[in-house]
């Protein structure tokens, strides 16, 4: 069986690190030389919430050779039908690309390489890359998870053999509901990655913040009430129905919503937004495969989306260099 993950950054990086430590044989796959190159050379070095370096086996894409039994996508969604395209060649006939995306990103994959050869997994914690070979986890350790799902025909063996992976890693979740899960997990993207972007800060900027946790439980209920209207059942995050917790309908369930919203993200308080990561190396950011997707369907259900409306042209302001991402924009959302 052979193993890769494309994308190698921040996350992939340290979902790397970790199957190799437990014994797994996988390939890094990265088209930063600099990063590939400090990876070969000095491992991958993790610390934040842990603290390790492991040696791995880092390539650029056009090193890649022979075919894979399952490919963890772990790229944005920004080039997605280019890199799918790319990748099809390099799965073996039972492979799997299993998709570790923002979003909602299983059809556009599926279209290219067939829906039994894809699968969807949501990821609950946060990296950030620093210097080449150097990632910071931002999650505590007790809070790592993932939750997976499968397209239509995708076997028992493919699923077992995926799982049996990432639990390499951490607890991994089976979802009969997976538009659920990623939905859920498109509803804390929306407000902690769209709303930290905007104010330049980390997930805890936004949820200990007063001024912000309005804005913030406002957007939640934006993709709450979109996500219903396109048919999803939002699964559980962490064993918590963040419906019950966050959606409100009177002033008061409101006020609950905002006062336990940071003690619910506590443990992840210190994910700096990978959009901001994203804009401050220069480079575009997924704003339209998070709240632009909330938009969309939005419009598509007729459900008024004015605070993601507000972060996705606050955020597109931030990356044309018209607006610096700080603290003041926080003003941008009073009323919404």
């Amino acid at each position: 069986m052979r193993y890769a993950i494309y994308g190698a950054g921040s996350l992939g990086t340290v979902l790397g690190a970790y199957l190799t430590k437990n014994g797994v044989e996988i390939d890094l796959v990265n088209r930063n030389k600099a990063h590939v190159a400090a990876l070969n050379q000095s491992g991958a070095v993790i610390d934040g919430t842990v603290h390790m370096t492991v040696p791995v086996k880092a390539m650029l894409p056009e090193e890649m050779s022979g075919q894979y039994d399952v490919i963890f996508l772990m790229t944005k969604q920004l080039h997605n039908r280019e890199v799918v395209t790319f990748l099809k060649p390099f799965l073996t006939e039972n492979g799997v690309i299993v998709t570790l995306q923002n979003g909602i990103p299983e059809m556009g994959i599926a279209d290219i390489v067939g829906k039994n050869r894809v699968m969807g997994c949501v990821v609950e914690w946060g990296a950030t890359l620093g210097e080449p070979g150097h990632v910071t986890l931002t999650s505590d350790p007790d809070s790592l998870s993932f939750h997976m799902g499968r397209m239509e025909g995708i076997s028992d063996a493919q699923f077992d053999l995926v799982r049996g992976l990432l639990e390499k890693m951490c607890p991994v979740h089976s979802e009969d509901n997976l538009l659920g899960a990623r939905w859920s997990k498109l509803l804390i993207n929306a407000t902690f990655s769209g709303l930290g972007t905007a104010i330049g800060g980390v997930f805890g900027d936004v949820s200990e913040n007063k001024e912000m946790q309005g804005a913030a439980v406002a957007c939640m209920k934006e993709c709450i009430d979109v996500g219903r209207a396109a048919g999803a059942v939002f699964a559980p995050v962490q064993g918590k129905d963040i419906t019950r917790l966050f959606y409100y309908k009177t002033g008061l369930k409101k006020a609950v919503a905002k006062m336990i919203l940071p003690i619910a993200m506590k443990k992840h308080r210190n994910i700096e937004p990978s959009m901001l990561q994203d804009l401050k190396k220069g480079k575009p950011c997924e704003i339209d495969a998070i709240n632009g997707v909330v938009c969309r369907f939005g419009r598509q259900y007729g459900v008024p989306t004015p605070v993601n409306d507000r972060i996705v042209e606050t955020v597109k302001k931030i990356q044309a260099g018209e607006m610096k991402a700080e603290k003041k924009n926080a003003a941008l959302f009073r009323g919404l």
